[in-house]
């Protein structure tokens, strides 16, 4: 190679091995130079790499030397740095100047979006910052489960017969569904305010003082026995409509939108870009470790008192939002783009399922000019491969993110089942000890943390070894085999119910659910954590919040509006022998057809592992 200004050609589907170097002066023996070799793509990476043949060679660095050995044979392997992972004070000097900073000692390294904004990075984020995003993370789901895995006994009295809403099982399971639809709809709004007009870490604010907390506060007080009355001095159906159905779901929404993202974000976008797919595992171990806490301690408290149970969420999130604002000065608080045409048009592309298209933003010098500067930082990554992935990435819509997050609607059915239907059979089953209806929801976390260690740590290092990836939607596929047996269980379990009935007039116990939670933690794992990042991973920069907004509502929004169509549609599965659907006791319950809903439902689950 001649110079380092002259160019090679070569596939983008030709494995790279080294970068020509440019002649280098004479160095001593225990100098050497760092081969660069780009990381292996991203299991869940669905779209191809470029056909583009054509890119620039690009110098090698040489190796600090920390990273160098007092020596070498020709024969020994060279130490490898791989540029998407460096989280170590060593890998510094063997960076180009244009990402090393030293105004912030702490935050050694630099990057420069294409508008010209600079941000300074940690070397460890996970340590430095992320964990306090992670542990406001933790406490808002130990608040949203809290509050969800109890709402279907809280309005249907099973916690106090004299003060409650007095709703039927069918319609306080619609209560819940409504509320879930809200939550993992109003994202959007999140992703709008984030996006464009504040960033993540004030909308998050916004979310959790404006109508996470107030709403949280009102379905606490409706609790109280005659403090919020009607006009007819009873118990306020309203006042549980605008804490349950408004503030509280919109309030959690707007967090879920930014909050996986802002964390995310935390990292260097080229250096440490490989270092986001830990940070997922992470983050949906933090969900469920707060699922489960909530889970447990509301429910076990709410037997006792309700009203006790249900400030407890309030406390919580208050001290959450008290941590997350100690962090404040820690945060890498990228700049909204405010870019609200642009935001505007992928929505409809969201709408229309198109995939993006940023070819005629380029009739503006100013965009010309961002996108030069996109064109340099992928210069400056000095990965052939990755940079080719990254440029196919640009190119997708948010309307594809929610294609691709759409294929786990059919499990989401199922996991949305969890809070309802199977809470209504719970409640007539026999509690084993403290553990309730209720308090069985705690099985699924517990199964998404074991198995989840197992899989993560176990099961796909094995895949790994003999180079072997699951794509991401045989994985959806997966998840929803195993959201068709957990309904599969939950349809022994009700013909056990009217059995033992029928038989000895008696109700079985409640770890008879165990089997279905279980299924559906298994399937979790690799349905929804996978589309959690892919909404990150190859949506454009300007739209992370966008894509997570549609991929959440794909999670939770789509299914349990679905679900609520079923709840009106199946009413009749839901009466007893009366014709009222209160079917709370068992002998109301064993006249109900409820096992016909759960046939409905694992059909559905079976057309989402076939499509």
């Amino acid at each position: 190679m001649a110079a380092s200004s002259s160019s090679s050609r070569r596939s983008s589907d030709e494995p790279m091995t080294c970068i020509d170097q440019p002649p280098q002066p004479p160095t001593s023996p225990q100098q050497q130079t760092t081969i660069i070799t780009p990381p292996r793509p991203h299991p869940n990476r669905l779209i191809p790499p470029s056909n583009n043949t054509s890119t620039n060679s690009l110098p090698s660095i040489p190796s600090s030397p920390a990273l160098s050995t007092s020596s070498t044979s020709p024969t020994e392997q060279q130490p490898i740095v791989h540029l998407t992972a460096i989280s170590s004070p060593s890998h510094l000097a063997s960076l180009p100047p244009e990402f090393k900073s030293s105004k912030y000692p702490s935050r050694p390294l630099l990057h420069m979006d294409e508008y010209g904004h600079t941000y300074h990075y940690y070397l460890n984020p996970m340590t430095s910052s992320v964990i306090m995003i992670l542990l406001v993370e933790m406490l808002e789901r130990f608040c949203f489960y809290g509050i969800n895995y109890t709402t279907t006994s809280y309005l249907t009295g099973q916690y106090n017969e004299v003060w409650n809403a007095d709703l039927a099982s069918i319609q306080a399971s619609s209560y819940v569904s409504i509320s879930t639809a809200v939550a993992y709809t109003t994202p959007f709004v999140g992703a709008m305010l984030a996006d464009n007009l504040l960033g993540e870490y004030y909308t998050i604010l916004l979310g959790c003082c404006l109508c996470y907390i107030p709403g949280l506060l009102l379905i606490a007080l409706s609790s109280v026995p005659y403090l919020l009355l009607d006009t007819h001095g009873e118990f306020n159906v309203s006042i549980i409509k605008w804490g349950l159905l408004v503030l509280w779901p919109m309030g959690t929404g707007t967090v879920k939108a930014c909050v996986n993202v802002f964390g995310a974000k935390q990292f260097h976008p080229i250096l440490q870009s490989s270092l986001i797919e830990s940070y997922y595992v992470n983050f949906y171990m933090c969900i469920n470790i707060g699922a489960l806490t909530g889970g447990i301690v509301v429910p076990i408290v709410a037997q006792w008192d309700v009203t006790v149970a249900y400030f407890i969420p309030v406390v919580v999130l208050i001290v959450g939002v008290g941590l997350f604002l100690l962090g404040g000065r820690r945060y890498v608080k990228p700049v909204p783009k405010h870019d609200l045409r642009y935001w505007i048009g992928e929505v409809g592309d969201l709408l229309c399922c198109r995939r993006g298209d940023d070819d005629d933003d380029d009739n503006n010098d100013g965009e010309r000019r961002r996108r030069n500067q996109r064109d340099k930082n992928k210069n400056m990554m000095m990965m052939q491969r990755q940079q080719s992935s990254n440029a196919a990435a640009d190119k997708v819509g948010i309307g594809t993110v929610a294609l691709l997050s759409s294929l786990i609607i059919p499990f989401n059915i199922a996991y949305a089942q969890m809070a309802t239907a199977f809470i209504v059979q719970g409640t007539v089953m026999k509690p084993w000890g403290v553990v309730d209806a209720p308090m069985m929801n705690n099985a699924d976390a517990v199964s998404v943390l074991a198995f989840g260690y197992i899989i993560g740590n176990v099961f796909y290092p094995a895949l790994n070894r003999r180079k072997i990836t699951i794509p991401t939607t045989h994985k959806f596929a997966i998840g929803s085999a195993f959201g068709a047996m957990a309904l599969g269980c939950a349809i022994i379990t009700d013909y056990q119910i009217h059995r033992v009935y029928h038989e000895r007039g008696e109700a079985i116990s409640i770890l008879w659910q165990s089997f279905p939670y279980f299924f559906i933690g298994i399937g979790e794992i690799f349905a929804v954590s996978a589309a959690y990042e892919v909404a990150f991973t190859v949506a454009p920069a300007k739209m992370k919040s966008l894509a997570s907004a549609a991929n959440l509502f794909m999670v939770g929004g789509a299914p349990n509006v679905f679900c609520i169509y079923l709840y009106n549609a199946c009413r009749s599965w839901f009466l007893n022998a009366r014709g009222v659907a209160k079917i709370s006791k068992l002998a109301d319950y064993s006249s109900a057809k409820v096992v016909n809903y759960f046939w409905l439902l694992e059909g559905i689950a079976i057309l989402g592992v076939v499509v």
